[in-house]
């Protein structure tokens, strides 16, 4: 069977330099950082007390208020993103295209502040106290779940986890439905909201983020010799997948053609990379398999 092509046709980004693509762009191209301290928990008895965090974000441009109470922080920055990025688009979802269009946006972590909110209720007053939103508020899988009934898509609906990866191995795989015919459409991408006493705390504990907390801004090297981790960050990134046929017989704006993509894993470390190079290496090659292009080219 012939791989269909696929392009990218709308962009959307809730991110700590702005809360759409434009903003953010703006704030990169200007140099400018969205790390900074962490003020809206006390941070005073971490290690750590710098992250990404998301400024002057309203939900309700995106969710009803009634909505907005049944969703942690990480759900809200999923809608948003993958609002943003359908309205680019312009993308119509309707009766005769809604089956073949699908969601596919994760996260890494999931709904902390809201698991955290909810385990103090239960501590102090039992299990009376917990809501019966609880569970669908928290759980990775409701940003793609929400989006389908924001919007009717009636596609293939899903959420991968795969920690930092989750943003890239979900457009991947919702990229592969549409190479070999599950979808016309998919909107893809993560979202997370990771920057709570927890998150932070457990990061913090694994000794994986920097404690550069004197120069925030300078925190995040990754390439640098005197890196001493990552920085903590919340937000979301999603994006907009057709089929190229499909893309330009509505008239889309196509951004970009996705032609290759690869997994793989070096059984060596639960965080650290091997150190020869092998994962990322046979994901590269996968990838330019994938695309069925050589490394000379």
């Amino acid at each position: 069977m012939s791989k269909r092509r696929v392009v990218i046709t709308g962009l959307g980004i809730i991110s700590p330099l702005g809360n759409d693509v434009a903003e953010t762009w703006e704030n990169i191209r200007n140099g400018k950082s969205g790390i900074g301290l962490i003020s809206h928990f006390d941070t005073s008895a971490f290690s750590v007390r710098i992250g990404g965090s998301i400024k002057n974000f309203d939900p309700a441009r995106y969710i009803t208020p009634k909505d907005i109470k049944k969703m942690d922080p990480f759900i809200h920055y999923g809608m948003a993103a993958g609002s943003q990025a359908i309205e680019d688009s312009g993308l119509e979802v309707n009766e005769k295209n809604a089956h073949r269009v699908g969601v596919a946006v994760g996260s890494g972590i999931g709904g902390l502040p809201g698991i955290e909110k909810g385990t103090q209720l239960y501590l102090e007053g039992g299990p009376r106290k917990l809501s019966p939103f609880f569970v669908p508020s928290n759980i990775i899988n409701m940003i793609s779940g929400n989006l389908s009934i924001k919007y009717g898509a009636k596609g293939p609906n899903f959420a991968i986890v795969t920690a930092c990866a989750t943003g890239t191995h979900n457009i991947g795989d919702a990229a592969r439905l549409i190479e070999y015919g599950d979808a016309d459409v998919m909107i893809a991408g993560g979202a997370e909201m990771a920057t709570s006493p927890t998150g932070l705390g457990g990061f913090a504990a694994a000794r994986a983020l920097s404690t550069r907390n004197d120069d925030p801004e300078g925190a995040s090297r990754p390439w640098d010799r005197d890196r001493d981790g990552f920085v903590l960050s919340d937000g979301a990134g999603v994006i907009v997948l057709e089929e190229y046929e499909y893309a330009r017989k509505r008239g889309a704006r196509i951004y970009a053609e996705l032609i290759g993509y690869g997994m793989s894993g070096d059984a060596y470390h639960m965080t650290a990379p091997s150190e020869d190079g092998d994962g990322a290496a046979r994901c590269m090659e996968n990838a330019l398999h994938n695309a069925s292009i050589n490394p000379d080219q």
